[in-house]
């Protein structure tokens, strides 16, 4: 049932009535949790990301715990800087925060490699949140199937943000119909899965991939590129995961088992401004590697 409510959305959004006039933009969904949030430093943002993105749209739905009634509200607006931890939505104004993501290089990266395309953003991610049930604790989950409390749990704010994301026609409120193209999955998470016993970990490959083609059937698109960042440790004794190397495996068999997935492992180079989040430089170059392996992806380049 929940897929099909959202197809119904994305169906009406590209009905053929509307792509005589209609604007393509290419949707590329973010998503996981913390290192997906952002932890970057807004302050610390060189002048050349320190701007809005005028010509890149974002709808960025508002981040709830499981326990929460379905949210996922938020509303397109040009992307800028304070997509990070701490932004909200009340599905009529934005507030942001002090902190970014990968959005901004990734955004920038993609127009640069398509230079000919509007790029639209849907954001939703949640720091903490796990695959397996198991590994839930107080932050979330991401199976659809999980009964967190009031039967919600992560997949349900995530296609209630697709659903709000693809209920408007016109995100650039230019007064002309806007046709959104899925066009990529970018996939940051697992910490949380590494954390508590090593069969949590070795169930990562099969939740992944389940949670993976369910999102592509949510956006109706079953053969979009899937870019996962590859989770690493920060410089500390013991490890920040407990059993990071089993989920890394896996994140690396799901990657070799997809024909249009990708791995970017550039992660191991960052530095951390705590023990689990990379610094501001760090999500700069990220969001450069998921956008370029995701391009590459889309050429045929795996």
């Amino acid at each position: 049932m929940k897929l099909l409510q959202i197809g119904m959305v994305i169906g009406l959004a590209l009905s053929p009535q509307s792509f005589a006039e209609a604007t393509d933009f290419y949707v590329y969904y973010l998503g996981g949790q913390s290192n997906m949030d952002g932890y970057g430093y807004v302050k610390q943002l060189p002048a050349a990301q320190a701007g809005a993105q005028n010509d890149v749209m974002i709808f960025h739905g508002n981040t709830s715990p499981d326990r929460a009634s379905i949210d996922g509200k938020g509303i397109w607006s040009k992307l800028q800087p304070g997509h990070g931890v701490g932004f909200k939505s009340d599905g009529k104004t934005n507030q942001y925060s002090s902190r970014f993501g990968v959005e901004l290089t990734f955004a920038q990266t993609m127009q640069e490699r398509f230079p000919d395309r509007r790029i639209a953003i849907v954001k939703y991610s949640r720091g903490g949140t796990s695959i397996d049930v198991s590994a839930a604790g107080g932050f979330g989950c991401w199976e659809p199937d999980f009964e967190g409390a009031a039967g919600v749990n992560q997949y349900d704010h995530f296609l209630a943000t697709v659903r709000h994301a693809y209920a408007d026609t016109d995100i650039d409120d230019d007064g002309q119909p806007d046709r959104l193209i899925p066009a990529g999955i970018i996939w940051m998470q697992g910490e949380s899965d590494a954390n508590y016993t090593p069969e949590i970990a070795k169930r990562y490959q099969a939740n992944l991939k389940r949670l993976m083609d369910l999102i592509r059937a949510a956006f109706r698109a079953d053969d979009i590129p899937v870019v996962i960042g590859r989770i690493s440790y920060s410089k500390k004794d013991p490890p920040s995961w407990k059993h990071g190397e089993i989920v890394r495996a896996a994140q690396a068999d799901y990657v070799k088992a997809d024909a249009v997935a990708a791995l970017v492992t550039t992660t191991d180079q960052y530095g951390y401004s705590d023990p689990w989040h990379y610094d501001s430089p760090g999500y700069i170059d990220l969001g450069r590697r998921f956008a370029n392996a995701t391009a590459d992806l889309e050429q045929g380049k795996k």
